[in-house]
């Protein structure tokens, strides 16, 4: 019986730093500590490489999931944006402005919420892994990725009735194949976030709309 080969040295990092910055490791800093404490996005993403894009996106998306109509999309929506724009323009690690980077949620807030999503989140990081790199880390799969979460951003700050979770779901979506640079995972996700895109978007004009006022918005027009 042939023995399989043993890995490379490459292969063993990529696979080091996959469990390093893996589902659990990353969501196992907030189960610990005082609920009350504040941690600032500054302080999470310090130290994550891969996967710190994911991360900033798995946070940014925590306020869509609040049942209070307008606070999502206030909230999570340009967060998101900020996101999509830095991928868009190439960034390998987030740039966070100082108030932003200051702010963040409470360990509390983050350990309730894992505990709603927990027994869905644990079959995902049975079924995730590192794969299909070329739709994760090369510069046009981010730039493109960048471009999705502009446009599904901008929907979540839309006031589209019900659709908070919608979007707030598929969002945490790509954030999940970031932190586990999951190719197929993303590859359905650019697929959901076009059909969402031309469903909720240009369908009801109400896209094009979003994007005039942003762009008029951050023009001074």
């Amino acid at each position: 019986m042939m023995t399989p080969p043993a890995d490379r040295p490459d292969d063993a990092t990529q696979r080091d730093a996959y469990q390093n910055e893996g589902i659990r490791t990353l969501l196992g800093m907030f189960e610990h500590g005082d609920p009350a404490e504040q941690l600032s996005l500054g302080q999470i993403l310090q130290g994550l490489e891969q996967s710190a894009f994911g991360m900033f996106l798995f946070i940014a998306i925590l306020p869509a999931f609040i049942p209070i109509p307008g606070i999502g999309g206030a909230v999570s929506g340009p967060l998101v944006l900020l996101i999509g724009l830095q991928l868009l323009c190439g960034l390998s690690r987030p740039w966070l402005p100082g108030f932003i980077a200051k702010r963040g949620p409470k360990r509390g807030t983050m350990h309730t919420f894992l505990g709603k999503i927990s027994r869905p989140l644990r079959r995902l990081d049975r079924m995730l892994k590192p794969r299909m790199p070329l739709l994760i880390s090369p510069l046009p799969a981010r730039m493109f990725t960048g471009v999705l979460l502009l446009l599904v951003g901008v929907l979540l700050s839309l006031p589209i009735p019900f659709t908070n979770y919608l979007f707030g779901f598929q969002l945490l979506l790509f954030a999940l194949a970031l932190i586990e640079r999951d190719g197929a995972l993303m590859l359905a996700n650019w697929i959901a976030a076009i059909a969402a895109v031309l469903f909720f978007g240009l369908s009801s004009g109400q896209l094009v709309t979003g994007v005039i006022e942003l762009v008029q918005r951050w023009t001074g027009g």
